[in-house]
């Protein structure tokens, strides 16, 4: 294995919406360095990123796939992101972990919500762009109106580096700004190309060669000064500038690509081996000690700090641990602290990776990504460092779940199995959730969209043997009343021997929404002993988890013991049970009962064009529209909607959007349900369980 210093490592996520072509932009990289000998296809599911089952399956990316390659004598480790917002975690974490971000935005679908997001998460990652404009061998595109679009987006500090000259189905042209030069593609996506002088192109190229030196003299004042005295920078000074430019994100370099047919990958990758970032422009990571003090790691430290930012499980080898080595060097066999669990860790053998190839390496530098199998209890955003120099590194801040389904076992007896798939999948993507949840009595999933879903099911049958189907949560109804109610019950039962006698005086109001069941008592005399009171108490609270009026909880309640009468000798802790029990019940359903409904704040992000489409939606779904306002070109709709009419909610708004929009929720209140649901909620509860029992 070739050894690397850390300047020439090139670490880069690919993002983008999704089919914006990062996958065959990827495919490009590696056909270009000739890592691979000719370019897969994503159709035929022979792409060396998309290798697992269910990529192949969907024709869609679901992992982060990490590959590596060699570019004039740079390492490319190079991160293939899913674009489906389902997989955001897979992009998050290689985020974490990459230096800069290279946007993909495809020439014929324009900006769509997960370019979007990408930029955004690039940013609060602090990583340099790159922005690649790809597709355009397709016919009916404009790379003028992409560009215009991205900086309007964007802003107007995305410049272009290469512009394409013969648009659509057989491009093969491009002018190099910076270095002045026309560019042609030989066909048969080897990438490899001939350069000659721009000829009656040069006024055009030299144009804009000079609003490029524009921008670079205004990122640093030296520059400036030249610049205003010269007119002019030289080429040396230029090239200089544009690293920093870059870094300081003042500057976002545009190519223009046709990753599927590898027209342009080469020079682009030209670029990022000279100007991207490598990890000295992040030589310093903040981290916290084990005693949770704010700190730093450093590059060059000898101590090796390791970030594990994807876990999973591969056929044949195991539990596959990605990671990026932060500071000092990693060996296998080396002996580490989690401290994110507090537990040791030796390190097995390390690989790097491309797709499902590979290649064992027996140590790797500050900077590198790897991969390390079997560590014991090391999962996705754990630390790994020396015994000596303990740290935690920040994990990564996950959005929450926007998708919820129930799980029904189609085979009695895998509940075991189902449970350790669950808490596996879990630990490996951070982004799917589980529960079980006891108010319904089901197993609630929820991920980021149908297709995240999907994928863990068919996980769960491939590699846990458990076979699942998804059905529509149950919604936690609960049950409250309207005014108030008084029961005076008594409990007598005599069978021979001692009896059990109880009589309890209880009277029940409304509390506060949100505010649960408040028990008080208010005796006076000598009619109960107090002793009785804790027993009169469990007995109003177990009739508040059953139900009474529909079999749901019983929620904001006041229920107050004023009186009520004892025997000497059959008065005992199980008849005031069962007479709280009843009493509380009769008092109840004397009280106007009423069901309420989980109600969810929704902020639904959508291009200006479908507003309209999804206000019309969300009245439908009795929504109450708080308010849109506006986030760049995006709306963004805020409504409080029942939590019953939301199943599926994010397969809706990607239909309603063309897959631009994308929404987010989260638990409101409890509000009543309107009368006219009332009776069909009913009914659907007592088809599910049962008639509920109603006292005589």
């Amino acid at each position: 294995m070739k050894d690397y210093a850390s300047s020439d490592l090139r670490n880069f996520a690919v993002l983008g919406h999704a089919s914006a072509g990062k996958t065959m932009l990827a495919e490009a990289m590696m056909a270009c360095s000739g890592r691979i000998g000719r370019m897969g296809s994503i159709a035929a599911g022979t792409t060396v990123s998309d290798y697992h089952d269910s990529e192949r399956k969907h024709q869609i990316s679901v992992h982060a796939s990490l590959l590596h390659t060699e570019w004039m004598e740079k390492k490319f480790n190079i991160l293939d992101c899913p674009g489906y917002t389902d997989f955001i975690s897979e992009g998050l974490g290689a985020m974490r972990v990459g230096d800069f971000a290279v946007i993909v935005i495809n020439a014929a679908h324009g900006i769509g919500i997960g370019t979007d997001a990408s930029w955004d998460y690039a940013t609060h990652f602090g990583l340099p762009k790159i922005v690649v404009i790809n597709g355009l061998d397709k016919p009916n595109v404009s790379f003028d109106d992409i560009v215009a679009d991205t900086r309007a987006h964007f802003g107007k500090n995305v410049f272009p580096m290469t512009i394409p000259l013969n648009v659509g189905p057989g491009f093969s042209h491009t002018l190099d700004v910076l270095r002045n030069e026309l560019v042609t593609y030989t066909p048969g996506g080897t990438g490899k190309y001939t350069e000659t002088p721009p000829g009656a192109l040069s006024e055009r190229v030299e144009q804009l060669h000079r609003e490029l030196i524009e921008f670079v003299a205004e990122s640093d004042d030296s520059l400036m000064e030249k610049f205003f005295e010269k007119g002019v920078l030289a080429e040396e000074e230029l090239r200089a500038g544009l690293h920093k430019t870059i870094q300081n994100q003042v500057f976002v370099p545009l190519f223009a690509v046709s990753a599927e047919t590898n027209v342009g990958v080469a020079r682009l990758m030209d670029f990022m081996a000279k100007y991207g970032s490598s990890p000295l422009d992040r030589a310093e990571v903040p981290a916290k000690d084990a005693s949770g003090v704010a700190g730093s790691v450093q590059l060059s430290q000898p101590e090796p700090v390791v970030y594990v930012f994807k876990t999973m499980n591969e056929p044949g080898v195991g539990e596959l641990s990605l990671f990026r080595l932060f500071s000092g060097t990693l060996k296998s066999g080396d002996e580490l602290r989690n401290t994110t669990r507090d537990l040791s860790e030796r390190v097995g053998q390390l690989y790097l990776l491309n797709g499902r190839e590979r290649i064992p390496v027996p140590l790797l530098r500050a900077g590198d990504l790897g991969a390390a199998v079997k560590l014991r209890d090391t999962h996705t955003g754990d630390t790994l460092c020396a015994p000596k120099y303990q740290v935690v590194l920040p994990k990564v801040e996950y959005p929450r779940p926007n998708i919820h389904a129930a799980l029904r076992l189609r085979s009695k007896g895998d509940e075991d199995k189902l449970a350790v798939g669950l808490a596996t999948l879990h630990q490996e993507d951070p982004t799917f959730h589980y529960r079980v949840d006891e108010e319904v009595h089901q197993t609630i999933v929820s991920g980021q969209g149908e297709i995240h879903l999907q994928v863990i099911v068919e996980r769960l049958a491939r590699r846990f043997g458990v076979t699942v189907d998804l059905e529509e949560p149950h919604i936690p109804y609960r049950e409250t009343i309207r005014g108030r109610g008084d029961s005076r019950y008594r409990h007598k039962k005599q069978t021979g021997g001692a009896g059990q006698f109880a009589e309890v005086w209880l009277r029940v109001e409304p509390g506060p929404r949100d505010t649960g069941v408040e028990f008080k008592q208010s005796l006076v005399g000598t009619n109960v002993d107090r002793v009785f009171v804790p027993s009169v108490e469990k007995g109003v609270q177990t009739a508040c988890k059953e139900g009474i009026y529909a079999g749901f909880r019983v929620t904001d309640v006041k229920a107050e013991f004023y009186d009520g009468k004892m025997h000497p000798v059959d008065s005992k802790d199980i008849a005031f049970q069962v007479a709280g029990y009843h009493a509380f019940k009769e008092a109840f359903q004397a009280a106007s009962p009423c069901l309420l409904e989980p109600i969810y704040t929704v902020a639904v992000t959508v291009p200006e064009d479908f507003v309209g489409a999804v206000l019309g939606d969300l009245s439908s779904r009795r929504g109450q529209i708080m308010g849109v306002e506006s986030d760049g070109h995006f709306q963004i709709i805020r409504a409080k909607v029942p939590q019953k009419d939301l199943y599926h909610y994010s397969t809706v708004v990607r239909s309603l959007t063309s897959g631009r929009g994308r929404h987010a929720e989260e638990f409101s209140h409890y509000a009543e349900v309107p009368a006219e649901y009332v009776q069909k909620i009913l009914a659907e509860r007592a088809k599910r369980n049962g008639p509920v029992a109603v006292e005589k």
